[in-house]
């Protein structure tokens, strides 16, 4: 199996590849490399992945397929654009991928609030890149990545794939909700398989330095104050990324095929007559954020100094996912204990950064 995966220098695209090279599929991992955030850290997971660049990013050449050191030609690397057309176009018809994994975005909600554009030419231009190519060139299925964050404003938990996603507060979750309009139309337009996937906060070694985790840890270490936000009064449905990459390897092959049972009259938002479906990835367990820093607390060895802060712009009160769709679809649901996740994620950032 040939596969695309985009965002492979990300923190689930890096995860993913490495996967794959287990499953001994080819891949070629496509990343821009931007500078949302350290561009170190990006290039770090592309050479644990075999593709060995100089630390300076003005080296890294855009446009050429760069060979694995480690997993050899069963991964090549290439950097560009997303939203690049005629690239894109181009690296689709030439590859002919079987199947499309598209985890290359515009993260975090946060900084869309401060540069939207961002999020418009990665996530809606980009990806219609994506679909385009997809339909041009036969790919069997595509898989992408949307978000917990398209809930909003939904207040019924545990969320369900099956509930209403109308009123996003974020742009970054309007993008992600976009995205599953987006493959909807070209599946019911044009036959193309379509599995979107939304995530809940995921964690875990060779994470974002913008999330929580990495956050918490830095600033506990260094003897700095934590930001609390809603003075604490938060759920949040931690998931760790080895649970994230098991649910992605295995929807691979579960190709929607369309729901035979569809009522026009009450319409599923997670199914349709069109090859399209949508599931959850997220571990099922809410936890209170102040039991999160608990965990992070014992898992370092030292109580953290926090600054309780009120409700950020973009940020909603709780997330928790039904995940039972994707158990049922894939044999599999996400279960790594949180201390056991944050452990794991704790010995990592202090081998990383030598603490």
């Amino acid at each position: 199996m040939k596969i695309l995966v985009t965002g492979a220098a990300g923190f689930i695209g890096s995860a993913v590849v490495k996967r794959l090279m287990e499953m001994d599929c080819k891949v070629v991992g496509l990343d821009n490399i931007n500078d949302y955030y350290e561009q170190s850290l990006k290039l770090a997971r592309l050479k644990d992945n075999g593709i060995f660049i100089s630390d300076n990013i003005n080296n890294f050449p855009w446009y050429k397929f760069i060979k694995s050191d480690k997993f050899g030609n069963h991964f090549r690397f290439i950097r560009m654009n997303l939203e690049d057309t005629k690239a894109m176009a181009m690296l689709m018809a030439n590859e002919e991928f079987d199947v499309v994994i598209n985890l290359g975005a515009q993260a975090g909600v946060r900084y869309s609030i401060t540069n939207p554009h961002a999020y418009i030419e990665s996530n809606v231009d980009g990806f219609i890149n994506i679909l385009e190519g997809c339909r041009n060139n036969h790919v069997k299925h595509l898989v992408y990545a949307s978000s917990s964050s398209v809930y909003g404003l939904n207040g019924q938990v545990p969320f369900s794939e099956h509930h209403g996603i109308a009123h996003p507060v974020s742009l970054y979750a309007a993008t992600k909700k976009s995205n599953e309009l987006m493959a909807h139309a070209y599946s019911k337009l044009y036959n193309l398989p379509t599995t979107g996937l939304r995530f809940f906060t995921v964690y875990g070694p060779w994470g974002r330095p913008d999330m929580s985790p990495f956050l918490f840890m830095d600033a506990i270490l260094h003897n700095r104050s934590i930001n609390v936000f809603n003075n604490g009064d938060m759920f949040r449905d931690f998931t760790y990324i080895d649970d994230i990459v098991e649910g992605i390897v295995r929807i691979i092959n579960v190709i929607p095929k369309g729901n035979e049972n569809w009522d026009e009259k009450n319409p599923d938002p997670a199914t349709s007559p069109a090859p399209y479906r949508i599931y959850n990835i997220g571990n099922s367990h809410p936890t209170k954020l102040m039991d999160y820093i608990q965990c992070i607390e014992k898992a370092v060895g030292i109580e953290a100094k926090k600054n309780f802060l009120p409700m950020q712009q973009g940020d909603v009160y709780q997330t928790y996912a039904d995940s039972s769709a994707l158990a049922e679809a894939t044999g599999f649901k996400p279960n790594t204990n949180l201390q056991e996740g944050i452990n794991r994620t704790v010995e990592w950032f202090k081998s990383y950064f030598k603490l």
